[in-house]
């Protein structure tokens, strides 16, 4: 079975993203595999724990991309405080063609396009895919299950995880995909205090959870406990509406939303004050005039650092992103752009960028405490990645293994899904399999 096929059916997708099914980036035509280690988001150290103590098996994993695409070299992107950790340098040869690549502490490096940017100088075209600059670009713990997947012939069913926040020691785990966030939090005495949130993510991208709701998926980065009086938080819990009516009230047109935009400081025709200045209705009517709002990677500067007005050009461009997509419209150029000369001046120092998020106090090294598939119940949803959903192959009653195929891809982009501990099935309305292990007669 070649590469491709072995990672489709792995059921490996983005780990560190939106959840793209990893197998979809095989292409011909890269000249550089760039493994994303940027760790972006503040708070999170769970690819510096995955270098730290597996990089053998993440070099295996980019070994095997190299050979199957042909690619003639590889660069693992860290930042600064990735590397002093590590006590890697700029340049280090790790392995035949992989070398490490150093990247400044900024934000949002972890962007794929600024990422590219900053690691290889090049600027993909907008709306573009990275392997038309000739680039592919996968994550550290994405890597590692390719590696498993070659190696062992190992499925998705753990998944790494940082816990951090306003919690006294921040961890680093490895548990099964789909295990409930009230049960991890429970093994490992986390509290989340009162006036507290939990987020799915990061500071800046995460989304706000029920923890004693939420599941663990594919694509969970880590767990952040975090105070609810933080701009971190509360930029979260302002709705859609109140945002587009303080937008079309309150925004000054100073352009200062614009003038941080780490893409339209990269040349994408991007201008977030043109966008917050746009009526809703107009772009209802015609949704071609905000065609640009797709090239947002939605980072926040322009939400929690460059507005002093209040406003957020961020969930304003959200709600024409949800347009958009209904519309089936998406900003594709055919030009080639170059990053403004003021890009170098503009990059958010990552301890300012906490600072602003409310977090800084907050960022503590987080220490690996093991794994464990030690818990009575897993939810696994049909849809852990962009594309198709999963397909179930079992059925109510049916007693599974651990690692057993418990749903097949779909036609198009689409990935199986697998048992992440042994149980009885239960079918949920169609878009989830609960497996229990206690409570299995039926």
């Amino acid at each position: 079975m070649e590469l491709k096929e072995i990672m489709k059916e792995a059921g490996i997708v983005g780990a560190g993203g939106a959840g793209f099914p990893a197998y979809a980036k095989l292409a011909d035509g890269a000249d550089t595999l760039l493994i994303n280690g940027a760790e972006c988001e503040p708070l999170l150290y769970t690819d510096y724990i995955i270098l730290k103590r597996e990089t053998p098996m993440v070099l295996a994993g980019i070994k095997a991309v190299l050979e199957y695409a042909k690619i003639p070299r590889a660069l693992l992107c860290i930042k600064e405080h990735t590397a002093e950790k590590l006590r890697w340098t700029e340049g280090q040869r790790l392995a035949e063609n992989i070398f490490v690549k150093v990247l400044p502490n900024v934000y949002p490096m972890g962007d794929e396009i600024s990422l590219i940017y900053e690691a290889l100088g090049r600027v993909v075209k907008p709306g573009n895919l990275p392997i038309t600059s000739g680039v592919i670009v996968y994550n550290v713990e994405t890597l590692y299950n390719v590696a498993a997947a070659v190696k062992f012939g190992a499925k998705v069913t753990m998944k790494w995880l940082t816990i951090g926040g306003d919690i006294e020691k921040p961890i680093v785990v490895r548990v099964p995909v789909g295990t409930p966030v009230a049960d991890l939090f429970e093994k490992y005495q986390i509290v989340v205090g009162e006036n507290h949130e939990v987020l799915d993510g990061g500071p800046s991208m995460g989304k706000l959870i029920d923890p004693d709701t939420y599941v663990i998926s594919k694509t969970t980065k880590g767990l952040l406990i975090l105070p609810s009086n933080i701009e971190a938080i509360e930029s979260k819990k302002i709705s859609v509406e109140r945002s587009v009516a303080r937008a079309e009230t309150a925004c000054c047109q100073c352009t200062r939303c614009t003038d941080m935009c780490p893409r339209a400081l990269l040349g994408y025709p991007l201008e977030p004050h043109k966008m917050v200045r746009t009526a809703m209705g107009a772009a209802t009517v015609m949704p071609q005039m905000v065609i640009s709002a797709t090239l947002c990677c939605a980072c926040g500067i322009c939400e929690s650092l460059a507005c002093n007005q209040g406003i957020s050009p961020k969930a304003v461009i959200a709600n024409y992103k949800t347009l958009l997509a209904k519309n089936k419209l998406r900003f594709v150029g055919k030009e080639e752009v170059e990053a403004l000369p003021e890009r170098d001046y503009r990059m958010i120092p990552s301890e300012r960028w906490e600072s602003v998020l409310g977090v800084l106090k907050y960022d503590k090294v987080a220490e690996f405490v093991g794994e464990t598939t030690e818990f009575p119940r897993v939810e696994i949803a049909f849809r852990q990645h962009i594309g198709a959903p999963s397909v179930a192959i079992v059925k109510d009653g049916d007693w599974v293994e651990r690692g057993d195929k418990i749903a097949e891809s779909a036609d198009g982009l689409s990935l199986p899904q697998y048992a992440s501990i042994s149980g009885r099935v239960m079918i949920d309305e169609a878009n989830k399999i609960i497996i229990d292990k206690v409570n299995y007669n039926v």
